[in-house]
């Protein structure tokens, strides 16, 4: 039976992001050896989306209230890429990683999976 879901996050600096989800987003995680941390992530769902090719994935982090969310993580040094956007499904922001990659954070407009 199915339990859980590994995500993996590809970045040329480990270690800055691995400190940043454990200090700046408080995840708590658990260290496999060696200083190998996996971190425990809120409920998940997966939508499928139609694209022209197949293999990409991406990862969002999903909050009830996109600008307090903002302003909290601002006020602990995050970085964003560009302002707050306005999808229809959803109000985005990007988090710019300390290893130089992207994660979306967003307010959800539409109905999740999270409760069920």
């Amino acid at each position: 039976m199915i339990r859980g879901a590994h995500v993996i996050l590809y970045t040329a600096d480990a270690e800055a992001d691995r400190a940043f989800l454990r200090d700046v987003l408080g995840l708590a995680h658990v260290d496999s050896g060696g200083g190998w941390l996996i971190f425990q992530l809120p409920p998940a769902e997966v939508a499928v989306h139609p694209a022209e090719s197949s293999g990409a994935v991406e990862l969002y982090l999903v909050c009830d209230d996109i600008d307090a969310t903002v302003a909290d993580l601002g006020a602990r040094g995050v970085e964003f890429e560009g302002e707050v956007t306005d999808q229809g499904w959803g109000r985005l922001a990007t988090i710019r990683l300390p290893g130089g990659g992207r994660l979306g954070i967003y307010e959800a407009r539409h109905p999740t999976a999270f409760d069920l």
